[in-house]
C-alpha cells in the first residue's frame, strides 16, 4: 500500500477511549499535548482547536508530519507564523455548477482505470461528498400555485444532460450522495440535514472514532455551517477533489479576529439587520483571508439560524469564515431539526470532553485583535445599492438612494444628472393596468436564498407581515415581480402550519422553488411590459432581495439599484413599490377605507413571532423532508441512467466530456523531462486575476468557444453561460484566458483574449495559437506579474491552462491558492528572484526558453533558465521552484494530483493486469 493510503497512526500517543452515552468511542484528546509540553491550548480560539484535532488524528508523517502537528501546538495567538499547514477535513459538499467537473474527473478516471486494466470500481471518494442541486432553477413563472411545478419542468428541461450525468454519478459511486433539484439550498440542507457537529468512523479494531465535522464546499457560502459550529469554507474544484480523493489541501496558519458579542437584540431588529451590521463593521476593519469567531455573552441570546445568517456571508465581510463554538443552543438545535438522540449525546460528550463546549463562564479565548458589538445597538437596515457592506438604516433609503442617482458612476453611484429623477415611463399591461414607473421603483421583490430562508424567526415575521397587509386590503403594485424560494421544503411546512402561506401568496409570494433563484441571478425575465417601460425611461430601478450578494449586474440585467433586506422588509417595500421612501416615516398604502397605513401597523413584535416558532416548527418536519430525500423527486428519479461502473461519454454532447488529462497516463511515474524550446502563451501584468484567467459569464458566437458549439449545431440563444458547461473540457479551454477585459503584454494596447503567435508574427485568439504549438510539439509558458491568479479559487483557471499546453507559469509572485492549483494540474510554478521580474531582465516573451528542471527536483530549489532572443543572443537567470513541500514535488511528478491519486488507487488494488 502507498503512502497516502496508509491509515493514519497515533504517533504522538494522544488517542483514548470515551463514553459516548451509547457505547465506545475513540478521542484524540487535544490536552494530552500539554504533557507533551505544548501550553496555553485552553485559551486558543475554538477554530483553532479543530484545526489541531484534525492534524493530530490524521498524522501519519507523510500527508500531516508530526512538525506539522507541533508547529499548530505552538500557535501564538498575537502573532501566527506565517507557515502552511495540511488540513484533511471530514467530507465535502458540492452545489451542481461547480460539481459537475468534479463528478466528471471522477469519471474519467474509472474510464483510465478501465483502460489500465484496473477495477474501476474501486474510484470512489475517500470521504463522505455531499452534492446538491440548487444553482440550475430560475424564476420563470411567478405569481400563481403553479409557478413551483412550472418552474422545475422547464429546469429539467435545460439540464437535462447534465442532470443525466449527475445521476449516473449517484448511482455509481460510493460515498457520494446526491440531493435531487427541487430539494433546497446546498448550506440550509447542510445545516438542517446534513452536518452532524461530530463526526465518526471505524477505526481498523471497529471501535469508532469521534472527531469534529469539518468540510470545503465548492460555494463561498459553505461558510453558514459556522453558526452550528462546525468548521468548513468555501475552496475551488480542485482542492475540493484533492479532499474527495483523501488528500489535505495546504493552508496559512491562520490569524483569528475576535468578534465580542453583548447585549440582545431590540424590538423590530432581525437577524438580518445585525448580518449587515456585522458585515459592514468588519468590511471597514479588515479581515480578508482571517477567521472571525464570534464570543462572548451575547452568543446566548442567539439562535443557531441567527448565528448562521451570520456566518453565511463570511465571503461579504471577507473573512475565510464566521465561526461560533458549540453550545447548548447547538443541541437545542440538533434536537429542533429532528436529528437522533444518539447523535446529540455524542456531540455534546465528544465536545465537552476535548474542551470544545462553550458556555457563559468559558474564559474568553485569545485572539489577534478583538471587535465589539452591542446587539443592542442594532437597527434595521438594508445594504447596497452595488455591495453587501454598504449598509443604510431603513429611515435613510430614501436620501440614499436620490444621493446615488447622481454621484459617480462606483460602487456608490449611478452617474446620472439631476434634472434626470423625475423622468419616468408609463407599464402598461394586459389587465388593464397604466401605472407611471418611476426612478426606484421595486420592480422584484424577492424572498431567496439560504442566507435568511433558514431563519424560522424572519421567515414567520414576513408571514405575518403579509397576513396584516392583507387584512389592511394593502396590494403589491403589478410592476413588481414577486417570489418566495425556500432554501428547504420544511419553510413550506411550517408555513402552511402557521396558516400564513395564503397570505404571503395573496401579496404574489408564491413559491417559485427550492433554489439559489434569484440571489445568485436566477430571476428570470421580467415582464415584457415592466422591461419596455425600464428601457424606453432609462430608469435607475431597484431590486429588493433576502440574499446575501448585490453586486452589479448580478440580480438582473435591466435592474441597477439592488438592496439585501430581511424578508419582512422584502415584503414592505414590495408593498410600498420603491426604494424612494423612508418606511419609518411615510404610509405603505392605505387600507379599505382610505385611511393611511404604516410599515409599524403591520410589524410584528418579538413575541408574536416566538410564539409562532414554538407553535408552528416540528422536528417531525424535519424528519419527514429530510428522510429519503435523496429519491424524494420523481421527475429525477424517472431520469433515464446509462453505463453502470463507467459513464457512456457520448461524443455529440456540448455539456459533458471526456478531458484528456488522463489519456497518456500509464501505470509507473514517469521521469520528469525538462522544458526545452518553450515558447510564451501569455506575459501577463501585475494583479492577473483568476477571473481574467477562468472563462466566466457568457460565451459571445465568434469567440472560439462560440464557434465550436456553432459547429455542432447549437444556436448562440441556447450557448447558455461557461458556467453550465464546465462539464466539457472544449469549452473550457476555448475560453481560458478570454476575458474581455484581460490584457496580454504580447500584443500591447489591446484586450481579450488574443496573442501573438511568434514563428509568424499572426495576431489571433490564444486558444488558436495554443493548438498551432501544440501540432509542432513546442511546450508553452506563462510570464506573469506580481500576485499572479490572486481573486477567488477557480479550478479552470488552472486547467485550461494545462490544458492549453502550458508546462510552466513564471511570475515574481503568486496567490497561494492558484499556485497550488497549478500544482495540481501538473504545472510548474517557477518565481523570479526577489527584485527581477521580465522588465528588468530584458524579457518581452518573444524569447524561446530552457527551464532545466529534471527528476531530482526539490522543494523551493533554484533553477537556471536560459532565454534566447531571435538574434541568437541569450539571458540567463535563476527562478525559484515553487513547489514548497515533497507532497507538492510528487503531484508534480506525477503530472498532477488526479494523476497521483489515480496511481494509488491502482497500487493498492490486491492485483493488476496491465493493459
Amino acid at each position: 500500500m502507498s503512502q497516502a493510503s496508509e491509515k493514519p497512526r497515533d504517533l504522538l500517543g494522544t488517542r483514548d477511549t470515551f463514553d459516548t452515552g451509547h457505547g465506545t468511542a475513540y478521542i484524540y484528546r487535544l490536552d494530552r499535548l500539554e504533557k507533551l509540553g505544548f501550553s496555553g491550548l485552553d485559551r486558543l480560539p475554538f477554530s483553532i482547536k479543530v484545526l489541531l484535532e484534525g492534524l493530530l488524528r490524521t498524522c501519519d508523517g507523510y500527508l500531516v508530519t508530526q512538525e506539522d502537528v507541533e508547529r499548530l501546538a505552538r500557535y501564538n495567538p498575537k502573532a501566527p507564523a506565517a507557515e502552511e499547514i495540511p488540513f484533511m477535513p471530514a467530507r465535502v459538499l458540492l452545489q451542481d455548477f461547480t460539481g459537475v467537473p468534479a463528478v466528471v474527473d471522477l469519471a474519467a478516471m474509472r474510464s483510465a482505470m478501465a483502460r489500465l486494466g484496473g477495477d474501476p470500481e474501486v474510484i470512489n471518494p475517500r470521504v463522505p461528498v455531499h452534492l446538491v442541486i440548487d444553482h440550475s432553477v430560475q424564476v420563470d413563472y411567478f405569481g400563481t400555485p403553479e409557478a413551483l411545478r412550472l418552474n422545475a419542468e422547464l429546469e429539467f428541461k435545460r439540464n437535462r444532460e447534465r442532470y443525466e450525468f449527475l445521476r449516473w454519478g449517484q448511482k455509481a459511486f460510493e460515498n457520494f450522495s446526491v440531493i435531487p433539484p427541487a430539494s433546497g439550498i446546498c448550506h440550509q440542507v447542510n445545516l438542517e440535514y446534513i452536518s452532524r457537529v461530530v463526526w465518526s468512523r471505524p477505526e481498523d479494531d471497529g471501535v469508532p472514532v469521534a472527531y469534529p465535522d469539518s468540510l470545503v464546499g465548492t460555494d463561498s457560502h459553505t461558510t453558514m455551517v459556522n453558526g452550528l459550529g462546525v468548521l468548513g469554507w468555501g475552496v475551488g474544484g480542485i482542492e475540493a477533489e484533492a479532499v474527495m480523493l483523501g488528500q489535505p489541501i495546504y493552508m496559512l496558519m491562520p490569524e483569528v479576529i475576535g468578534f465580542r458579542l453583548t447585549g440582545e437584540l431590540p424590538e423590530g431588529a432581525t437577524a438580518t439587520d445585525l448580518v449587515l451590521t456585522v458585515t459592514q463593521i468588519l468590511r471597514q476593519y479588515g479581515v480578508v483571508g482571517r477567521f472571525v469567531e464570534f464570543f462572548g455573552p451575547g452568543l446566548s441570546k442567539l439562535s443557531v439560524p441567527d448565528r448562521a445568517t451570520i456566518a453565511n456571508m463570511a465571503p461579504e465581510y471577507g473573512a475565510t469564515m464566521g465561526f461560533f463554538p458549540v453550545d447548548q443552543e447547538t443541541l437545542d438545535y440538533l434536537r429542533r431539526t429532528g436529528r437522533p438522540q444518539e447523535l446529540i449525546d455524542l456531540v455534546e460528550r465528544y465536545t465537552k470532553e476535548q474542551g470544545l463546549f462553550r458556555t457563559d463562564e468559558t474564559p474568553d479565548p485569545e485572539f489577534l485583535d478583538v471587535i465589539e458589538l452591542d446587539l443592542g445597538t442594532v437597527v434595521p437596515s438594508v445594504a447596497g445599492p452595488k455591495r453587501p457592506q454598504d449598509r443604510i438604516d431603513v429611515p435613510a433609503l430614501k436620501q440614499a438612494f436620490r444621493t446615488a442617482f447622481t454621484a459617480p458612476v462606483g460602487p456608490k453611484g449611478f452617474g446620472r444628472k439631476p434634472e434626470e429623477f423625475e423622468q419616468t415611463a408609463t407599464y402598461r399591461d394586459e389587465q388593464g393596468n397604466e401605472v407611471q414607473l418611476r426612478h426606484g421603483d421595486v420592480v422584484i421583490a424577492a424572498i431567496t436564498s439560504c442566507t435568511n430562508t433558514s431563519n424560522p424567526s424572519v421567515m414567520l415575521g414576513a408571514g405575518l407581515l403579509a397576513k396584516k397587509a392583507v387584512e389592511k386590503g394593502l396590494k403589491v403594485p403589478p410592476y413588481v415581480k414577486t417570489s418566495l424560494a425556500p432554501g428547504s421544503k420544511v419553510v413550506t411546512d411550517y408555513l402552511i402550519e402557521s396558516g400564513l402561506l395564503p397570505y404571503l401568496e395573496k401579496l404574489g409570494f408564491d413559491v417559485v422553488g427550492y433554489g439559489c433563484t434569484t440571489c445568485i441571478g436566477n430571476s428570470g425575465p421580467l415582464p415584457e411590459p415592466v422591461a419596455r417601460a425600464i428601457k424606453e425611461g432609462n430608469l435607475v430601478v431597484a431590486g429588493v432581495l433576502s440574499g446575501n450578494r448585490n453586486f452589479e449586474g448580478r440580480i438582473h440585467p435591466l435592474v441597477q439599484a439592488n438592496f439585501l433586506a430581511s424578508p419582512p422588509l422584502v415584503i414592505a417595500y414590495a408593498l410600498a413599490g420603491t426604494v424612494n421612501i423612508d418606511l419609518m416615516n411615510e404610509p405603505l398604502g392605505k387600507d379599505a377605507d382610505g385611511n393611511d397605513v404604516y410599515l409599524k401597523d403591520i410589524w410584528p413584535s418579538s413575541r408574536e413571532i416566538l410564539d409562532l416558532i414554538n407553535e408552528a416548527i416540528k422536528p417531525e418536519m424535519f424528519r419527514k423532508e429530510y428522510e429519503g430525500i435523496e429519491t424524494s423527486n420523481e421527475m429525477w428519479n424517472q431520469i433515464r441512467v446509462s453505463g453502470g461502473a463507467l459513464y457512456e461519454w457520448d461524443p455529440n454532447s456540448t455539456y459533458i466530456q471526456e478531458p484528456p488529462f488522463f489519456e497518456n497516463l500509464t501505470p509507473d511515474v514517469p521521469e520528469i523531462q525538462p522544458i526545452l524550446g518553450a515558447r510564451v502563451l501569455v506575459r501577463a501584468g501585475d494583479s492577473t486575476t483568476t477571473d481574467h484567467i477562468s472563462p466566466a459569464g457568457s460565451i459571445p458566437p465568434d469567440s472560439p468557444a462560440g464557434r465550436y458549439l456553432i459547429e455542432r449545431g447549437v444556436k448562440p440563444i441556447d450557448f447558455n453561460s461557461y458556467g453550465s458547461r464546465r462539464g466539457n473540457h472544449e469549452v473550457m479551454m476555448r475560453g481560458t484566458f478570454a476575458n474581455i477585459r484581460f490584457k496580454n503584454l504580447l500584443v500591447p494596447g489591446t484586450e481579450g483574449g488574443i496573442t501573438r503567435y511568434f514563428p509568424t508574427g499572426e495576431i489571433m485568439p490564444i486558444y488558436d495559437a495554443a493548438m498551432r504549438y501544440k501540432e509542432q510539439g513546442i511546450p508553452l509558458i506563462v510570464i506573469g506579474g506580481k500576485d499572479y491568479g490572486m481573486g477567488s479559487s477557480r479550478d479552470w483557471a488552472a486547467k485550461g491552462t494545462a490544458l492549453l499546453g502550458v508546462r510552466a507559469v513564471l511570475a515574481e509572485s503568486f496567490e497561494r491558492i492558484h499556485r497550488s492549483n497549478l500544482i495540481g494540474m501538473g504545472v510548474l510554478p517557477l518565481q523570479f528572484r526577489e527584485g527581477e521580474n521580465a522588465e528588468s531582465l530584458g524579457l518581452d516573451g518573444s524569447e524561446v526558453y530552457d527551464i532545466p528542471v529534471t527528476n531530482d527536483v526539490k522543494p523551493r530549489q533554484t533553477l537556471t533558465v536560459t532565454a534566447t532572443k531571435a538574434d541568437g543572443s541569450k539571458v540567463t537567470f535563476e527562478v525559484l521552484v515553487r513547489l514548497d513541500t515533497p507532497v507538492e514535488v510528487e503531484y508534480y511528478r506525477h503530472g498532477g494530483i488526479l494523476h497521483y491519486v489515480l496511481r494509488d488507487f491502482l497500487r493498492s488494488q490486491p492485483e493488476r493486469v496491465e493493459a
